[in-house]
C-alpha cells in the first residue's frame, strides 16, 4: 500500500505556518494536528468550517489521522448543511466561531497545549484514503459529490508547484485571499505549501490596506494567491505594494490588462490556474505571455467530437472538461468559453466569456459581466450586460464595444451597477444575476 506523508517538511524546527504573524514550526502543527485528532467524533465525514486558515489545515490533518472525509460543498447556508447533514448521518462540523445547524454535531475548535516536540515522526497517509468529497450543485439542484484521493490531492499540489516554478523547501509564505473550504484554496493555498515546504498562512485578508499589510509582515519569499476580481479591488485600492515571488489568480476570467497592471506593480510574473471541480487543476499560464495553456505535468487532453477530457498524472480519473477548447500542436490549447455559454445570434457566434473579455478591458470599467436571459417567449433574445463604472457612460461603453465585438452582441440593455453579487472566491452565479436583472429593471 503506498502512502504519502501528512506533509514534507523534514525538520521539525521548520515553519510551516505563519498565524496572527507568529511562525508556527512544524513540530507545532503535528503536535496540534494530534492532539485535535484525539478530540474528534468517531465518525466518517466532517464538515470544516474553521475560517483561520491554520485551524482548518490543523482540523484537515486531523480528520486524515483519524482517516475521515472532509466534505466541500458549494455553499455553507445552514439549509444547504442541513440537507447535507441528511444526506451524510455521519457528517459532523468543526467550527472556530458561532454556528448553528439544526440536526448536526458541532465540534468547537479547541484551545491547544503545547508540549515536548522532541519527537518528531510525520505519518503517512495511504494514497487511496478518500480524503475529501468536492460537491458541484448538479443540474437538479442535488449536489454530485466528486471524491479526490489524498494521492490525487498531493500529487497535483507537486505538479502545481512544479509548473510555477517554486523552489521545493524554499520556506515561502503563500498568502491567500480566498477561502480555505474552496477547492482552489485548499490546493493553492494550503496543499501546495504543506507538500512542497512552503509556509501557509493563517490570515485570508479581504481589503486592499490588509492584503498590503499582511504581505509587508511576511518574511520573503512570499507569494499571493487571489482571484480576479480581489486583484482588481487590490491594485485600485493600493498605492504601493510589497514585493513577491509571484501572483497566482483563478475561478473566473482575468483581463489581460489587469494582469499586465499586476505584473507591472508587483514586479512579478502572474500565472493563472485553471481547472475543473472533476479534474481539480488542470493547467496554468502566465497572462502576459500570450492566451495558450500548458497542461500540468503528466496531466494528457483527449478531444473528440464529444468535447475534450483530461485525465494522468494526478487527475485519477477521465474528467470531462465544460469549455469549448481548441488545442494546438505544441499541446497547449486556447478556452473560448463555457460550452454552455456560447452565444449564436442571426447566424453568428462567440461566448459569454469572450464578451466579458471585451467588456472588462475598457479603460474605466471596474467589473463588468454578461447575462444572456431564458428564451422563453420566441423572440430573437439579445444579452444584457451589467458594469461597474462610474466614470463613464453608457455610450462611452457601447462605442468602445462596437470596437471589439459584432453589433448583434451589444448589450440590451446595459445596466450600470454599484458591485456585482460575487461571493468570496469572486464568482457570479446566474441566480445572482437573474435576482440583479429583476432588481434593475424594477428601478427603471
Amino acid at each position: 500500500m503506498s502512502a504519502i506523508q501528512l506533509f514534507s517538511h523534514d525538520d521539525p524546527d521548520r515553519v510551516f505556518a505563519y498565524r496572527e504573524g507568529v511562525p508556527v514550526s512544524a513540530a507545532q502543527f503535528l503536535q496540534h494536528a494530534a492532539q485535535l485528532a484525539g478530540a474528534l467524533p468517531d465518525k466518517r465525514y466532517i464538515l470544516n468550517l474553521c475560517s483561520d486558515r491554520y485551524r482548518f489545515a490543523v482540523g484537515f490533518a486531523a480528520a486524515l489521522l483519524r482517516r475521515q472525509t472532509s466534505l466541500l460543498p458549494p455553499n455553507y447556508t445552514p439549509s444547504f448543511v442541513e440537507r447535507l447533514g441528511r444526506r451524510y448521518p455521519a457528517m459532523y462540523c468543526l467550527a472556530d466561531g458561532e454556528v448553528d445547524f439544526q440536526g448536526v454535531e458541532v465540534v468547537h475548535y479547541p484551545s491547544m497545549v503545547a508540549r515536548d516536540d522532541s519527537m518528531f515522526a510525520v505519518p503517512a497517509i495511504p494514497t487511496e484514503h478518500r480524503a475529501a468529497l468536492v460537491f458541484t450543485s448538479g443540474s437538479t439542484g442535488e449536489p454530485v459529490e466528486h471524491p479526490k484521493s489524498w494521492g490525487s490531492l498531493c500529487n497535483g499540489a507537486v505538479a502545481e508547484a512544479a509548473a510555477l516554478g517554486i523552489v521545493r523547501d524554499s520556506g515561502m509564505a503563500v498568502l491567500g485571499t480566498v477561502p480555505a473550504q474552496h477547492m482552489y484554496g485548499l490546493e493553492s493555498c494550503m496543499l501546495i505549501a504543506m507538500q512542497n515546504g512552503l509556509a501557509l498562512v493563517g490570515e485570508r485578508p479581504f481589503y486592499p490596506a490588509d492584503i498590503v499589510a499582511q504581505l509587508a509582515a511576511l518574511p520573503q519569499p512570499r507569494c499571493l494567491v487571489t482571484t480576479p476580481v480581489h486583484l482588481r479591488t487590490l491594485l485600485s485600492g493600493a498605492t504601493e505594494l510589497p514585493s513577491v515571488e509571484f501572483v497566482l489568480c483563478a475561478t473566473a476570467h482575468l483581463a489581460p490588462q489587469l494582469a499586465s497592471e499586476a505584473e507591472a506593480r508587483f514586479a512579478a510574473p502572474l500565472y493563472e490556474i485553471y481547472g475543473c471541480t472533476e479534474s481539480g487543476m488542470a493547467a496554468s499560464r502566465r497572462t502576459t505571455q500570450g492566451a495558450a495553456w500548458h497542461l500540468l505535468p503528466g496531466v494528457g487532453m483527449r478531444q473528440d467530437r464529444d468535447g475534450c477530457r483530461v485525465s494522468g498524472g494526478h487527475v485519477e480519473i477521465e474528467a470531462q472538461l465544460s469549455d469549448v477548447i481548441e488545442r494546438n500542436a505544441d499541446g497547449s490549447f486556447l478556452l473560448h468559453g463555457r460550452t454552455a455559454d456560447m452565444v449564436n445570434i442571426a447566424g453568428k457566434r462567440t461566448s459569454l466569456a469572450s464578451l466579458n473579455h471585451h467588456l472588462n478591458s475598457i479603460a474605466g470599467v471596474q467589473d463588468g459581466v454578461f447575462l444572456m436571459p431564458d428564451d422563453d417567449d420566441g423572440t430573437v433574445t439579445r444579452p444584457l450586460a451589467f458594469v461597474v463604472a462610474p466614470q463613464l457612460s453608457g455610450e462611452d461603453i457601447l462605442s468602445a464595444l462596437r470596437n471589439s465585438v459584432d453589433v448583434v452582441f451589444l448589450p440590451r440593455p446595459l445596466y450600470f451597477v454599484d458591485e456585482l453579487p460575487r461571493n468570496s472566491t469572486g464568482k457570479l452565479t446566474r441566480e445572482s444575476l437573474l435576482r440583479l436583472q429583476q432588481q434593475c429593471a424594477q428601478r427603471r
